[in-house]
Protein backbone atom coordinates (compact mmCIF):
# COMPACT_ATOMS: atom_id res chain seq x y z
CA UNK A 1 0.00 0.00 0.00
CA UNK A 2 2.70 2.61 1.07
CA UNK A 3 4.71 1.66 -1.73
CA UNK A 4 2.27 2.01 -4.23
CA UNK A 5 1.16 5.78 -2.94
CA UNK A 6 4.94 6.57 -2.91
CA UNK A 7 5.42 5.81 -6.35
CA UNK A 8 2.23 7.85 -7.32
CA UNK A 9 3.92 11.01 -5.06
CA UNK A 10 7.33 10.62 -7.23
CA UNK A 11 5.77 11.28 -9.87
CA UNK A 12 6.67 14.85 -11.13
CA UNK A 13 4.44 17.31 -9.42
CA UNK A 14 2.12 14.99 -8.28
CA UNK A 15 3.12 16.03 -4.34
CA UNK A 16 2.55 19.39 -4.99
CA UNK A 17 -0.68 19.08 -6.87
CA UNK A 18 -2.43 17.12 -3.98
CA UNK A 19 -1.03 18.97 -0.96
CA UNK A 20 -1.98 22.17 -2.82
CA UNK A 21 -6.04 20.59 -3.17
CA UNK A 22 -5.77 19.22 0.14
CA UNK A 23 -5.07 22.63 1.68
CA UNK A 24 -6.85 24.93 -1.03
CA UNK A 25 -10.10 22.81 -0.20
CA UNK A 26 -9.64 23.26 3.83
CA UNK A 27 -11.86 26.07 3.59
CA UNK A 28 -14.93 24.17 2.06
CA UNK A 29 -13.74 20.69 4.61
CA UNK A 30 -14.16 22.33 7.21
CA UNK A 31 -16.91 25.78 6.38
CA UNK A 32 -19.70 23.58 7.96
CA UNK A 33 -17.68 23.48 11.35
CA UNK A 34 -16.26 26.78 11.39
CA UNK A 35 -19.92 28.27 10.48
CA UNK A 36 -21.91 26.28 13.25
CA UNK A 37 -19.32 26.93 15.62
CA UNK A 38 -18.61 30.72 14.93
CA UNK A 39 -22.85 31.52 14.94
CA UNK A 40 -23.06 29.82 18.68
CA UNK A 41 -20.24 31.46 19.85
CA UNK A 42 -22.10 34.37 18.40
CA UNK A 43 -25.62 33.76 20.44
CA UNK A 44 -26.77 32.17 17.73
CA UNK A 45 -29.30 29.44 18.16
CA UNK A 46 -28.78 25.49 16.47
CA UNK A 47 -31.95 26.41 14.02
CA UNK A 48 -29.63 29.45 12.85
CA UNK A 49 -26.62 27.30 12.25
CA UNK A 50 -27.83 24.77 10.50
CA UNK A 51 -29.48 27.51 8.40
CA UNK A 52 -26.26 29.71 7.67
CA UNK A 53 -24.18 26.15 6.81
CA UNK A 54 -27.01 25.07 4.73
CA UNK A 55 -27.06 27.97 2.75
CA UNK A 56 -23.31 28.33 2.30
CA UNK A 57 -23.70 24.66 1.35
CA UNK A 58 -26.76 25.11 -0.95
CA UNK A 59 -24.69 28.33 -2.61
CA UNK A 60 -21.11 25.76 -3.11
CA UNK A 61 -24.01 23.44 -4.78
CA UNK A 62 -24.70 26.04 -7.28
CA UNK A 63 -21.53 27.37 -7.97
CA UNK A 64 -19.12 24.36 -8.21
CA UNK A 65 -20.86 23.00 -11.69
CA UNK A 66 -20.38 26.86 -12.99
CA UNK A 67 -16.90 26.88 -12.30
CA UNK A 68 -16.15 23.32 -13.43
CA UNK A 69 -17.44 23.81 -16.61
CA UNK A 70 -15.94 27.26 -17.15
CA UNK A 71 -12.50 25.28 -16.17
CA UNK A 72 -13.51 22.86 -18.75
CA UNK A 73 -13.80 25.55 -21.61
CA UNK A 74 -10.99 28.05 -20.13
CA UNK A 75 -8.30 26.26 -18.06
CA UNK A 76 -7.78 26.17 -14.71
CA UNK A 77 -5.87 29.43 -13.61
CA UNK A 78 -8.41 31.54 -15.27
CA UNK A 79 -10.87 30.56 -12.60
CA UNK A 80 -9.39 28.71 -9.98
CA UNK A 81 -7.70 31.63 -8.23
CA UNK A 82 -10.01 34.11 -8.43
CA UNK A 83 -12.85 32.07 -6.66
CA UNK A 84 -10.96 31.08 -4.10
CA UNK A 85 -10.06 34.61 -3.68
CA UNK A 86 -13.49 35.98 -3.68
CA UNK A 87 -14.85 33.13 -1.90
CA UNK A 88 -11.84 33.55 1.21
CA UNK A 89 -13.31 37.41 1.28
CA UNK A 90 -16.98 36.32 1.82
CA UNK A 91 -16.03 34.28 4.58
CA UNK A 92 -13.80 37.04 5.82
CA UNK A 93 -16.81 39.30 5.71
CA UNK A 94 -18.72 36.83 7.99
CA UNK A 95 -16.21 37.05 10.67
CA UNK A 96 -15.59 40.64 10.57
CA UNK A 97 -19.10 41.81 10.41
CA UNK A 98 -20.60 38.95 12.45
CA UNK A 99 -24.53 38.72 13.09
CA UNK A 100 -24.96 41.53 13.69
CA UNK A 101 -26.82 42.09 10.45
CA UNK A 102 -28.50 38.47 8.92
CA UNK A 103 -28.50 39.71 6.05
CA UNK A 104 -25.59 40.19 5.59
CA UNK A 105 -24.42 37.17 7.10
CA UNK A 106 -26.45 35.16 4.63
CA UNK A 107 -24.91 37.02 1.96
CA UNK A 108 -21.18 36.54 3.06
CA UNK A 109 -21.64 32.75 2.94
CA UNK A 110 -23.70 32.74 -0.40
CA UNK A 111 -20.43 34.83 -1.82
CA UNK A 112 -18.12 31.87 0.09
CA UNK A 113 -20.03 29.48 -1.34
CA UNK A 114 -20.64 30.13 -4.75
CA UNK A 115 -16.96 31.12 -5.40
CA UNK A 116 -15.50 27.73 -3.48
CA UNK A 117 -12.77 27.12 -6.64
CA UNK A 118 -13.35 22.93 -7.90
CA UNK A 119 -10.17 22.30 -6.70
CA UNK A 120 -11.09 18.31 -6.46
CA UNK A 121 -12.99 17.95 -9.90
CA UNK A 122 -9.54 20.07 -11.25
CA UNK A 123 -7.18 17.20 -9.22
CA UNK A 124 -9.00 14.46 -10.65
CA UNK A 125 -9.17 16.23 -14.20
CA UNK A 126 -4.80 16.09 -14.15
CA UNK A 127 -4.21 12.86 -12.76
CA UNK A 128 -4.04 11.37 -15.97
CA UNK A 129 -1.70 13.84 -17.61
CA UNK A 130 0.86 13.69 -14.64
CA UNK A 131 0.71 9.97 -14.01
CA UNK A 132 -0.23 8.32 -17.40
CA UNK A 133 -0.95 4.45 -16.59
CA UNK A 134 -4.89 3.91 -15.82
CA UNK A 135 -3.53 1.53 -12.86
CA UNK A 136 -1.90 4.24 -11.47
CA UNK A 137 -4.69 6.56 -11.85
CA UNK A 138 -7.27 4.68 -10.22
CA UNK A 139 -4.44 4.13 -7.09
CA UNK A 140 -4.37 7.66 -7.37
CA UNK A 141 -8.07 8.02 -6.66
CA UNK A 142 -8.07 5.75 -3.51
CA UNK A 143 -5.17 7.61 -2.30
CA UNK A 144 -6.87 11.31 -3.33
CA UNK A 145 -9.42 9.61 -0.94
CA UNK A 146 -7.09 8.88 2.05
CA UNK A 147 -5.55 12.19 1.84
CA UNK A 148 -8.99 13.97 1.82
CA UNK A 149 -9.87 12.07 4.93
CA UNK A 150 -6.79 13.08 6.44
CA UNK A 151 -8.14 16.82 5.74
CA UNK A 152 -11.24 15.93 8.01
CA UNK A 153 -9.29 14.34 10.43
CA UNK A 154 -7.02 17.48 10.59
CA UNK A 155 -9.45 20.33 9.25
CA UNK A 156 -12.12 19.65 12.60
CA UNK A 157 -8.70 19.85 15.04
CA UNK A 158 -7.54 22.45 13.40
CA UNK A 159 -10.44 24.40 13.98
CA UNK A 160 -11.39 23.48 17.09
CA UNK A 161 -7.85 24.48 18.17
CA UNK A 162 -8.11 27.97 16.31
CA UNK A 163 -11.08 28.77 18.13
CA UNK A 164 -9.54 27.81 21.77
CA UNK A 165 -6.22 30.05 21.24
CA UNK A 166 -8.19 32.83 19.26
CA UNK A 167 -11.87 33.12 18.61
CA UNK A 168 -14.47 31.20 15.85
CA UNK A 169 -13.72 34.33 13.76
CA UNK A 170 -9.76 33.92 13.47
CA UNK A 171 -10.29 30.41 12.64
CA UNK A 172 -12.49 31.63 9.94
CA UNK A 173 -10.07 34.32 8.46
CA UNK A 174 -7.02 31.67 8.88
CA UNK A 175 -8.49 28.71 7.12
CA UNK A 176 -9.54 30.64 4.09
CA UNK A 177 -6.19 32.35 3.98
CA UNK A 178 -4.82 29.00 4.11
CA UNK A 179 -7.09 28.37 0.94
CA UNK A 180 -6.12 30.66 -1.27
CA UNK A 181 -2.30 29.89 -0.72
CA UNK A 182 -3.37 26.29 -2.01
CA UNK A 183 -5.18 27.43 -4.73
CA UNK A 184 -2.29 29.51 -5.79
CA UNK A 185 0.03 26.89 -5.58
CA UNK A 186 -1.78 24.53 -8.06
CA UNK A 187 -2.56 26.59 -10.68
CA UNK A 188 0.95 28.24 -10.50
CA UNK A 189 2.06 24.45 -11.38
CA UNK A 190 2.98 23.43 -15.04
CA UNK A 191 0.40 20.70 -15.35
CA UNK A 192 -2.44 22.98 -14.20
CA UNK A 193 -1.34 26.03 -16.12
CA UNK A 194 -1.12 23.65 -19.68
CA UNK A 195 -4.61 21.17 -18.87
CA UNK A 196 -6.87 21.88 -21.25
CA UNK A 197 -10.02 19.62 -21.48
CA UNK A 198 -10.84 17.26 -24.35
CA UNK A 199 -13.53 18.56 -27.19
CA UNK A 200 -17.20 18.32 -25.97
CA UNK A 201 -20.09 17.59 -27.49
CA UNK A 202 -22.51 21.14 -27.31
CA UNK A 203 -25.05 20.31 -24.80
CA UNK A 204 -26.96 22.63 -21.89
CA UNK A 205 -27.36 19.76 -19.91
CA UNK A 206 -23.11 19.24 -20.15
CA UNK A 207 -22.42 16.42 -17.92
CA UNK A 208 -25.79 15.68 -16.81
CA UNK A 209 -27.06 14.08 -19.88
CA UNK A 210 -26.01 10.54 -18.76
CA UNK A 211 -28.13 8.92 -16.65
CA UNK A 212 -25.55 6.70 -14.74
CA UNK A 213 -24.14 9.97 -13.56
CA UNK A 214 -27.65 11.28 -12.17
CA UNK A 215 -28.06 7.66 -10.42
CA UNK A 216 -24.73 8.20 -8.70
CA UNK A 217 -25.35 11.73 -7.80
CA UNK A 218 -28.34 10.83 -6.37
CA UNK A 219 -27.08 8.04 -4.26
CA UNK A 220 -24.40 10.96 -3.16
CA UNK A 221 -27.06 13.71 -2.52
CA UNK A 222 -28.03 11.26 0.60
CA UNK A 223 -24.71 10.15 1.87
CA UNK A 224 -23.81 13.98 2.38
CA UNK A 225 -26.99 14.19 3.94
CA UNK A 226 -25.76 12.23 6.36
CA UNK A 227 -22.55 13.65 6.99
CA UNK A 228 -24.26 17.24 6.78
CA UNK A 229 -26.88 16.23 9.97
CA UNK A 230 -23.24 15.05 11.91
CA UNK A 231 -22.48 18.14 11.82
CA UNK A 232 -24.76 19.55 13.85
CA UNK A 233 -25.57 16.52 15.87
CA UNK A 234 -22.02 16.17 17.22
CA UNK A 235 -22.43 19.88 18.34
CA UNK A 236 -25.41 18.89 20.57
CA UNK A 237 -23.94 15.98 21.68
CA UNK A 238 -21.09 17.88 22.90
CA UNK A 239 -23.60 20.35 24.16
CA UNK A 240 -25.05 17.79 26.37
CA UNK A 241 -21.36 16.27 27.54
CA UNK A 242 -20.74 20.16 28.59
CA UNK A 243 -17.28 20.09 26.32
CA UNK A 244 -16.41 21.63 23.44
CA UNK A 245 -13.50 19.49 22.06
CA UNK A 246 -15.41 16.34 22.59
CA UNK A 247 -17.12 17.79 18.91
CA UNK A 248 -13.58 17.93 17.41
CA UNK A 249 -13.09 14.56 18.85
CA UNK A 250 -16.23 13.00 17.41
CA UNK A 251 -15.52 14.45 14.05
CA UNK A 252 -11.63 13.77 14.02
CA UNK A 253 -12.68 10.11 15.33
CA UNK A 254 -15.07 10.16 11.98
CA UNK A 255 -12.53 11.07 9.42
CA UNK A 256 -9.60 8.98 10.90
CA UNK A 257 -12.15 5.72 10.29
CA UNK A 258 -12.54 6.93 7.22
CA UNK A 259 -8.71 7.15 6.71
CA UNK A 260 -8.47 3.65 7.97
CA UNK A 261 -10.89 2.48 5.72
CA UNK A 262 -9.44 4.60 2.81
CA UNK A 263 -5.79 3.28 3.33
CA UNK A 264 -7.06 -0.96 3.51
CA UNK A 265 -9.36 0.13 0.30
CA UNK A 266 -6.26 1.21 -1.48
CA UNK A 267 -4.01 -1.30 -0.83
CA UNK A 268 -5.67 -3.73 -3.52
CA UNK A 269 -6.48 -3.87 -7.07
CA UNK A 270 -10.56 -4.86 -7.14
CA UNK A 271 -11.79 -6.98 -10.08
CA UNK A 272 -15.02 -6.54 -11.27
CA UNK A 273 -17.58 -3.67 -11.95
CA UNK A 274 -17.00 -0.89 -9.78
CA UNK A 275 -21.24 -0.05 -9.66
CA UNK A 276 -21.65 -3.13 -7.89
CA UNK A 277 -18.60 -2.53 -5.52
CA UNK A 278 -19.99 0.47 -4.59
CA UNK A 279 -23.54 -0.52 -3.58
CA UNK A 280 -21.76 -3.21 -0.95
CA UNK A 281 -19.72 -0.08 -0.03
CA UNK A 282 -22.22 2.01 0.60
CA UNK A 283 -24.56 -0.76 1.97
CA UNK A 284 -21.87 -1.11 4.61
CA UNK A 285 -21.51 2.91 5.19
CA UNK A 286 -25.40 2.81 6.35
CA UNK A 287 -25.11 0.40 8.50
CA UNK A 288 -22.29 2.14 10.34
CA UNK A 289 -24.37 5.34 10.53
CA UNK A 290 -27.32 3.90 12.68
CA UNK A 291 -25.83 3.25 16.08
CA UNK A 292 -24.88 6.66 16.11
CA UNK A 293 -28.49 6.80 17.30
CA UNK A 294 -27.36 5.25 20.67
CA UNK A 295 -25.66 8.74 22.01
CA UNK A 296 -23.61 6.43 24.30
CA UNK A 297 -20.65 8.20 26.72
CA UNK A 298 -17.84 10.06 24.97
CA UNK A 299 -15.53 6.97 24.72
CA UNK A 300 -17.85 4.88 23.62
CA UNK A 301 -19.55 7.52 20.76
CA UNK A 302 -16.33 8.16 19.41
CA UNK A 303 -15.43 4.61 19.24
CA UNK A 304 -18.91 4.43 17.25
CA UNK A 305 -17.57 7.65 14.83
CA UNK A 306 -14.54 5.83 13.74
CA UNK A 307 -16.49 2.86 12.91
CA UNK A 308 -18.92 5.29 11.17
CA UNK A 309 -16.18 6.71 9.24
CA UNK A 310 -14.39 3.35 7.96
CA UNK A 311 -16.30 2.63 4.61
CA UNK A 312 -16.70 6.62 3.81
CA UNK A 313 -13.04 6.86 1.85
CA UNK A 314 -13.68 3.07 0.15
CA UNK A 315 -17.01 4.42 -1.05
CA UNK A 316 -15.74 8.49 -1.89
CA UNK A 317 -12.71 6.51 -4.16
CA UNK A 318 -14.90 4.01 -6.00
CA UNK A 319 -17.12 6.86 -7.13
CA UNK A 320 -14.69 8.58 -8.68
CA UNK A 321 -14.11 5.67 -10.78
CA UNK A 322 -18.09 4.97 -11.37
CA UNK A 323 -17.44 9.00 -12.41
CA UNK A 324 -15.41 8.29 -14.51
CA UNK A 325 -17.06 5.87 -16.75
CA UNK A 326 -20.05 7.71 -17.40
CA UNK A 327 -19.58 11.20 -17.42
CA UNK A 328 -19.43 12.38 -21.33
CA UNK A 329 -16.47 13.51 -22.87
CA UNK A 330 -15.08 16.55 -22.23
CA UNK A 331 -16.82 17.49 -19.15
CA UNK A 332 -14.47 15.90 -16.71
CA UNK A 333 -14.11 19.13 -14.05
CA UNK A 334 -17.69 19.48 -14.62
CA UNK A 335 -18.67 15.74 -13.64
CA UNK A 336 -16.65 15.58 -10.86
CA UNK A 337 -17.41 19.26 -9.64
CA UNK A 338 -21.15 17.72 -9.81
CA UNK A 339 -20.27 15.25 -7.31
CA UNK A 340 -19.35 18.31 -4.86
CA UNK A 341 -22.47 19.53 -5.28
CA UNK A 342 -24.32 17.17 -4.83
CA UNK A 343 -22.29 16.28 -1.45
CA UNK A 344 -22.85 20.47 -0.46
CA UNK A 345 -26.75 20.10 -1.52
CA UNK A 346 -27.07 17.21 0.80
CA UNK A 347 -25.19 18.29 3.63
CA UNK A 348 -27.43 21.55 3.65
CA UNK A 349 -30.18 19.36 3.62
CA UNK A 350 -28.74 17.71 6.59
CA UNK A 351 -27.49 20.35 8.63
CA UNK A 352 -31.30 22.54 7.87
CA UNK A 353 -32.81 19.04 8.99
CA UNK A 354 -30.60 18.36 11.88
CA UNK A 355 -31.12 21.54 13.65
CA UNK A 356 -34.94 21.60 14.30
CA UNK A 357 -34.53 18.04 14.84
CA UNK A 358 -31.97 18.69 18.07
CA UNK A 359 -34.12 21.10 19.68
CA UNK A 360 -37.72 18.89 19.11
CA UNK A 361 -36.49 15.64 20.10
CA UNK A 362 -32.85 16.05 21.45
CA UNK A 363 -29.42 14.31 20.07
CA UNK A 364 -30.49 11.42 19.15
CA UNK A 365 -33.15 12.36 16.79
CA UNK A 366 -30.11 14.44 14.81
CA UNK A 367 -28.43 11.05 14.64
CA UNK A 368 -31.17 9.15 13.25
CA UNK A 369 -31.26 12.04 10.22
CA UNK A 370 -27.72 10.17 9.31
CA UNK A 371 -29.13 7.21 9.52
CA UNK A 372 -31.80 7.58 7.47
CA UNK A 373 -29.89 9.03 4.59
CA UNK A 374 -27.43 6.23 4.39
CA UNK A 375 -30.13 3.78 4.43
CA UNK A 376 -31.67 6.39 1.23
CA UNK A 377 -28.05 6.49 -0.56
CA UNK A 378 -28.23 2.66 -0.74
CA UNK A 379 -31.90 2.33 -1.80
CA UNK A 380 -31.14 5.07 -4.82
CA UNK A 381 -28.44 2.55 -6.14
CA UNK A 382 -30.53 -0.41 -6.54
CA UNK A 383 -33.23 1.05 -7.82
CA UNK A 384 -31.03 2.25 -10.33
CA UNK A 385 -28.64 -0.76 -10.71
CA UNK A 386 -29.47 -1.04 -14.62
CA UNK A 387 -28.74 2.36 -15.73
CA UNK A 388 -25.23 2.25 -13.40
CA UNK A 389 -24.22 -1.17 -15.30
CA UNK A 390 -24.53 0.69 -18.60
CA UNK A 391 -22.02 2.85 -19.24
CA UNK A 392 -21.95 5.76 -22.13
CA UNK A 393 -19.75 4.41 -25.08
CA UNK A 394 -17.14 6.66 -25.93
CA UNK A 395 -13.84 5.99 -28.18
CA UNK A 396 -10.55 5.96 -26.79
CA UNK A 397 -9.13 9.25 -26.85
CA UNK A 398 -5.65 9.54 -28.41
CA UNK A 399 -2.59 10.70 -27.20
CA UNK A 400 -2.70 14.08 -26.01
CA UNK A 401 -6.15 14.61 -25.12
CA UNK A 402 -6.88 16.01 -21.40
CA UNK A 403 -10.09 14.89 -20.11
CA UNK A 404 -9.74 13.05 -17.60
CA UNK A 405 -9.94 8.82 -18.42
CA UNK A 406 -9.84 10.35 -21.61
CA UNK A 407 -6.63 12.46 -20.74
CA UNK A 408 -3.23 13.05 -21.91
CA UNK A 409 -2.27 9.45 -21.17
CA UNK A 410 0.40 6.92 -22.43
CA UNK A 411 -0.79 4.82 -25.51
CA UNK A 412 -3.31 1.95 -24.22
CA UNK A 413 -4.82 3.76 -21.63
CA UNK A 414 -8.64 3.33 -22.36
CA UNK A 415 -11.47 5.53 -21.75
CA UNK A 416 -12.37 3.34 -18.96
CA UNK A 417 -16.05 3.10 -21.09
CA UNK A 418 -17.06 -0.73 -21.93
CA UNK A 419 -17.36 -0.98 -25.64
Amino acid sequence: MAAGYLDILRARHAARLLAGTLVGRLPNGTAHIAIVLFTRAEGGSYTLAGALAAVYGLATAVGQPLLGRAVDLYGQPRVQLPASVLSALGMALLALAGLGSLRLAYGAVIVAGVFTPPLEGGLRALWPTVLGREDRVHRAYAMDAVAQEVMFTVGPLLVTVLVALRSPAAALLVINGLGVLGALSVVLSEPSRTWRSAPREAHWLGALRSPGLLALLGSFFFIGLALGSITVAGVAYADDHGRQAVYGLLMAALGLGALIGGSVYGARQWAGAPERRLRVLVALLAVGYLPLMLTPGVAAMTALAALAGVFLAPAIACSFIVVDRHAPRGTVTEAFSWLVTTFGVGAAAGTAVAGPAVERGGTAWSFAVAGAGGVAALLVLLATGRVLAAPGRTAVSAQGSENDRNGAVQPGFSSGHQA
